[in-house]
């Protein structure tokens, strides 16, 4: 019993300093200050710029306030991997908000256990020594797991967009290409059509490659590796070997049009499928239930009778 004590006295010391924490914050630095009356957001580390300014990044919530001390901590550990540095920079988030983000929320899930069983310690009825600190384990590793869950399924989603997003500018290049346009001049007019997330990114990048006299494709190819989408990357790779001859980029961007639409429609009927099989899962469930409810009574007769 003293050892369950003194681990609720521990939780209960852990919550009251992250709430101090809360309440007063640090002095934040002249550059975070300068930052927040900066309506363009900051760019994350290691992202390019086109990426940084497509998602606004949210970094000012009480969660990452109170988990900010721990950030060293968990980048010595080697925190994040680089599959999830890949999907922050896809969203526009910073890494350090990130990692204040799972630590706020894996310190929260150690220290309710501790909380209600000190509550029910103090009323008289406290549970058994490893009922709250096992509860409190597994409910710290799932809070310190579920940010990076939650940051693969938004950056699949963004990458999903980007993808219809791309099978529309592939359409509306051949549409210019068809016109007599030139190449670079396809590239940049379709990109100033549309007004999704995915074409400003594009228009960026484009603008960017133009100011600093790089070639459009080879941009485009750095923002698909950046966003870790593959199609675009291999639109670059095609456009850059087709060169500047019209009819063989019509050629590649119409080949690379029919295999993203056909890629599409084979992701929406797996979705499809997917979700068909997750409608069984409650109609199993309740059937299940109700054979419980059925036979439990004549299960438990026969049991005492025996």
């Amino acid at each position: 019993m003293s050892v369950l004590l003194m681990l609720l006295a521990a939780g209960v010391g852990v919550g009251l300093w992250a709430l101090a924490v809360w309440l007063f914050p640090p002095r934040p630095s002249l550059e975070e200050v300068l930052a927040r009356r900066d309506p363009a957001p900051a760019a994350p580390a290691g992202a390019t710029p086109d990426v940084a300014a497509v998602v606004p990044d949210e970094q000012g919530g009480w969660a990452v306030r109170a988990g900010r001390p721990f950030v060293g901590v968990l980048r010595a550990a080697g925190l994040p991997t680089t599959s999830l540095c890949q999907d922050l920079t896809a969203l526009g988030r910073s890494v350090e908000a990130h990692l204040a983000e799972k630590a706020t929320a894996g310190l929260a899930g150690l220290l309710f256990p501790s909380a209600v069983g000190l509550a029910f310690a103090t009323g008289g009825r406290p549970f058994p020594p490893a009922v709250p600190v096992a509860l409190a384990l597994c409910l710290a590793i799932g809070g310190f797991l579920l940010p990076d869950l939650t940051v693969k399924a938004e950056a699949a989603r963004q990458r999903r967009a980007f993808r219809h997003a791309l099978s529309a500018y592939l359409s509306l290049i051949q549409v210019l290409l068809a016109g007599g346009a030139g190449v670079e001049t396809a590239l940049t007019d379709a990109a100033t059509i549309g007004t999704g997330w995915p074409f400003v990114a594009i228009r960026r990048t484009l603008r960017t490659a133009r100011e600093t006299r790089v070639s459009p494709w080879a941009a485009l190819g750095r923002l698909g590796a950046d966003l870790q989408i593959s199609e675009l990357t291999e639109l670059a790779d095609a456009v850059a070997l087709a060169g500047t001859e019209g009819a063989r980029v019509r050629q590649s961007l119409e080949a690379k049009a029919a295999a993203l639409r056909v890629r599409q429609a084979h992701d929406a009927e797996a979705d499809a499928n997917a979700a068909t099989e997750r409608m069984s899962v409650p109609g199993v469930l309740i059937a299940i239930g109700f054979i419980v409810f059925v036979f439990y009574p004549a299960l438990t007769q026969i049991s005492k009778s025996l």
